[in-house]
């Protein structure tokens, strides 16, 4: 399998479960301050939303790369 076809396919998985989920959420843990022995560190929780123009974009590129590999 070559590079070109790889990157499509998982531009084309990746824009399927853009489409599916919609969003996706990760903890980001950040350093308060630290006196002696003692630290305080805050996790957030961040969402992103993705959009759903960029869920079918990524699907369309895909598609247009798997395609143009075929025909080049």
């Amino acid at each position: 399998m070559s590079v070109v076809r790889i990157v499509a396919i998982v531009l084309i998985v990746a824009g399927i479960l853009g489409l599916l989920y919609g969003k996706f959420s990760y903890t980001k843990e950040t350093h308060g301050f630290k006196v002696g022995s003692l630290e305080l560190s805050v996790q957030d929780k961040e969402t992103i939303n993705v959009p759903v123009w960029v869920g079918a974009g990524a699907i369309v590129g895909g598609v247009l790369l798997l395609l143009l590999r075929r025909d080049g």
